[in-house]
């Protein structure tokens, strides 16, 4: 999410970020702005929008004159999109301005904290906290920026990739890193800062990338110095020569944004959880839980409305609340709900679920529930839209713009926020014991490095690929957790290589579906060995005896399995309710893989918008 570009040399800054801005545009936002250093002053200019918006606003408000300047393209978490929320943003006394991706979680501790020291803030912003922070500790310390930037971040928690540049030490820009990706340009006698190599892959081919918890001061005169952020010991600079060309390195290495966006995952499902789940002391922290906490507890049930993958989410979300809360769940099609005079209640509990936060039906869904007098909780991933607006209280997923029409990132990330939603209230309600409550935090913080895992079977699945590119049908089976899995797998085959196929209950087969298996049929059996798996081990059996193709998603180590189905893709293990995290990867890379090979737009599939706003 978000783009940063920074410049100090002996060009013209203006032209360099503006340009870089526009490179990073794929990156998805709402709002830009540029500061640039006249030699004088720091100027600066930002607005909601596009980078064009920007552009045509800033040569009218301030002068474009400068060798040294930050630029961002924001895509909004704390504050709605707008004017004063874009960044860059100044510090109380205008010395400091600053630039950042990512999330401060204790920015409102940190915020009153400044208050009451007589600091005021213009911004619903974490950033703008952070830079006057930054002058805090600057002030109060007596020292320069690099160290008051290293203090100040020692004392935050969340990601962040900063970069920030002091009026009164014109000669460098202080830029830090934790979860958020930042490169520097390394030219001659100039230094470029950026999200990636795009915005400055036309001036130098040498870049240093930081590391997690690593801070850099770019001096003009004295180059680059590393440090660790939370011992202050010295890192030596890696220099590395950038073989990529810019549109790859737009898709950051993928030729794809769709791939590109099923690799983010474990990053992805870390930023959901980041902050949220503190597994050493058993805590789940979500304010908009913690804040309706009875009307949650009080719910005759809880009523989950979506569309597509979003719906898919919900009807994991389905067994895992009935399951752990013990609370009754009924999922509903959005687009169906609000036709059928649907029976609502006060003490329903309405979770909205959309990736976009605009879905028309969804939207109309949530206005109904509304008005019938029920308590709506939204979950999705832009701030400031619609739904987040419309709902009485929610949790955003964080998973960072997703620019590929088929969601992948969006479904791992719903459930796993719904996950985390139901193991709290399970907590509260008794209904889990420790045990179990504290192993589900333990998995569901160690299933990034699982998902990292699970990826690797993506050589393999593109051989399977290549075998069934060009079959007319499939057929997804699942049981438990696993059959809205089932569902979401043959949606994203048919979403993107326009090949027919079906997801059902595997026990369901027989009732219908297996008049359709021959030898011409691939089946895809998600069988891990958690839930029902002597039970759909038969249903493989079943499908044997009549020749059709089986693809087992099956555990690490599985034999059973192997020994019957044609090709077998193994991921890790763990507790039966987060296999659906799992289990989904090599579906959405088959899919992907087939689409491909049959020369399909990937990215953009026909007839498909990433946000449907019509009904």
């Amino acid at each position: 999410m978000c783009g940063i570009v920074g410049y100090i040399g002996h060009r013209e800054a203006y032209p360099i970020i503006l340009k870089g801005l526009k490179r990073l545009e794929y990156r998805g936002y709402d709002s830009a702005g540029i500061a640039l250093y006249d030699g004088t002053d720091i100027k600066l200019s930002k607005t909601k929008g596009k980078v064009a918006d920007l552009e045509s606003k800033l040569e009218k408000e301030i002068s474009t004159a400068g060798t040294v300047g930050i630029g961002h393209t924001r895509w909004a978490t704390h504050g709605v999109p707008n004017d004063v929320n874009s960044h860059p943003h100044y510090s109380n006394s205008g010395d400091l301005v600053i630039i950042h991706n990512g999330i401060i979680e204790n920015y409102e501790s940190l915020k009153k904290e400044l208050i009451k020291r007589g600091y005021t803030f213009q911004s619903d912003t974490d950033t703008e906290v952070l830079v006057n922070l930054i002058e805090d500790v600057k002030k109060n310390e007596n020292i320069k920026l690099g160290k008051a930037v290293q203090i100040a971040l020692n004392q935050v928690v969340g990601a962040y990739a900063i970069a920030v540049f002091d009026k009164n030490k014109p000669n460098e820009i202080v830029v830090a890193r934790l979860g958020s990706p930042l490169a520097i340009g390394i030219g001659e006698d100039e230094f470029f800062i950026a999200s990636d190599a795009s915005p400055f892959i036309e001036y130098t081919k040498n870049a240093i990338y930081l590391e997690d918890e690593e801070m850099a001061i770019v001096r003009r005169d004295k180059g680059i110095k590393i440090r660790k952020i939370k011992d202050d010991t010295l890192v030596a600079p890696y220099v590395q020569a950038l073989k990529l060309n810019l549109e790859q390195i737009e898709k950051g290495g993928y030729e794809h944004f769709m791939l590109k966006e099923i690799y983010e995952q474990p990053s992805a499902i870390l930023d959901t959880f980041r902050g949220r789940l503190l597994s050493n002391d058993g805590i789940i922290k979500m304010v908009g839980i913690e804040d309706n906490m009875k009307k949650f507890l009080n719910a005759n049930r809880i009523i989950i409305v979506a569309c597509g993958t979003s719906w898919h989410a919900g009807l994991v979300a389905e067994y895992i609340f009935e399951d752990l809360a013990r609370i009754p769940v009924e999922v509903e099609y959005a687009s169906e709900f609000r036709y059928r005079n649907p029976i609502i209640n006060e003490n329903d509990v309405v979770i909205a679920i959309s990736q976009s936060g605009e879905t028309a039906d969804t939207l109309a869904a949530i206005k109904l529930a509304k008005s019938k007098g029920a308590f709506v909780f939204g979950v999705c991933n832009v701030v400031g839209s619609s739904i987040a607006r419309e709902t009485h209280a929610g949790a955003y997923t964080h998973a960072g713009p997703e620019i590929g029409v088929a969601s992948t990132k969006a479904f791992t990330t719903q459930i796993t926020v719904l996950t985390l939603i139901a193991l709290r209230l399970a907590r509260a309600k008794g209904t889990v014991s420790s045990s179990d409550y504290r192993q589900h935090l333990i998995e569901l913080e160690l299933i990034p490095n699982k998902v990292k895992k699970a990826l690797t079977s993506d050589a393999y699945v593109k051989t399977i690929a290549a075998i069934y590119k060009h079959v007319h049908n499939f057929l997804y089976l699942g049981r438990g957790y696993n059959f809205p899995v089932a569902l979401e797998g043959a949606l994203k085959l048919k979403e993107i290589s326009y090949i027919h196929a079906e997801g059902y209950p595997a026990a369901e087969m027989k009732h219908g579906p297996i008049a359709l298996i021959d030898e011409n049929m691939p089946i895809v059996v998600i069988a891990t060995k958690k839930g029902h798996y002597e039970k759909v081990v038969s249903n493989i059996q079943e499908i044997k005896s009549r020749k059709g193709k089986i693809i087992g998603i099956v555990t690490e180590g599985d034999e059973q399995v192997k020994s019957l189905a044609d090709h077998v893709i193994e991921v890790p293990e763990t507790i039966e309710s987060l296999t659906p995290l799992l289990t989904t990867i090599p579906l959405q890379l088959l899919s992907y893989h087939i689409a491909l090979i049959l020369g399909k737009n990937v990215d953009q599939p026909r007839n498909l918008a990433k946000a449907v706003t019509v009904e």
